[in-house]
C-alpha cells in the first residue's frame, strides 16, 4: 500500500507521544507497518548537538521530515511526535510529502503547568529556563490540521478514535467495526496522557 506521514504537533506535555504510540499500535494491529519518530529520541540519536535556536529547531524538524519521507516512500506509515513550533517549517514538511496528515494535540498552558511533574513550565515562567516553547519561545498553532485534538477535555480513547476516523475518511485506513474508532474500549483509555516531555 502507499505510505503516509502522521505529524503530531503540540506543546510539551500535551500528549503527543502517548497518542502517537497508541496510534502506531492500532495501525500495526491492522497490518500497517509503522515507524515512530519521537521528538526526545530524535534529539538523542538523530539531532544530537542541536540547540533550541530557530535555526536548530528547524534543522531538527527537517531531519525528522527526511526520515519520515523515506519511511513513506517505502510504503509504510511514519509517525512523528515533535513540538515542531513553526508553521512554515511544518508546511515545508507537508509540501515535501505525498500523503501528510497533521494532528494538532491542543492543550492550554495552564493545564500543562498542572501536569508538569518536573516543574519545567514553572521554571520557564520564572525565567530560570530560557527558550521554552509556549512560554518565552513561540508556538504557532496549525491553521487547518486534519485532526484537532483537545487533550484537556477528551479521554485518550476519544482522541485516538478521532485520529482513526479521520484516517478512514482519508482512505488511509480501512474501516473496522472492532476498533476504538467504532466504540471498542481501549485498554489504556482510562490513563491520562503522559505528563511532561522535554523541549524539542
Amino acid at each position: 500500500m502507499a505510505g503516509f506521514i502522521l505529524w503530531f504537533t503540540g506543546l510539551s506535555g500535551s500528549g503527543k507521544s502517548t497518542l502517537a504510540r497508541l496510534t502506531a499500535a492500532e495501525l500495526e494491529r491492522r497490518g500497517i507497518h509503522t515507524e515512530l519518530l519521537d521528538g526526545d529520541e530524535v534529539r538523542t540519536h538523530l539531532s544530537r548537538g542541536l540547540g533550541f535556536s530557530r535555526e536548530d529547531r528547524d534543522e531538527n524538524i527537517r531531519r525528522v521530515g527526511f526520515v519520515a519521507r523515506l519511511v513513506e516512500r517505502c510504503g509504510a506509515c511514519a509517525i512523528t511526535a515533535t513540538i515542531s513550533p513553526y508553521r512554515a517549517t511544518r508546511q515545508e514538511m507537508r509540501a515535501s510529502a505525498v500523503r501528510f496528515v497533521e494532528i494538532f494535540v491542543d492543550c492550554p498552558v495552564e493545564i500543562l503547568v498542572k501536569r508538569d511533574t518536573k516543574g519545567l513550565y514553572e521554571r520557564a515562567m520564572a525565567g530560570e529556563l530560557r527558550g521554552f516553547t509556549g512560554v518565552d519561545d513561540p508556538y504557532e498553532e496549525p491553521l487547518a490540521p486534519e485532526v484537532h485534538l483537545f487533550t484537556d477535555r477528551e479521554t485518550v480513547s476519544e482522541s485516538l478514535a478521532k485520529i482513526l476516523v479521520k484516517l478512514e475518511e482519508l482512505s488511509l485506513l480501512v474501516a473496522s467495526a472492532t476498533t476504538v474508532a467504532r466504540g471498542a474500549q481501549h485498554p489504556l483509555s482510562m490513563q491520562h496522557p503522559e505528563g511532561v516531555m522535554k523541549r524539542r
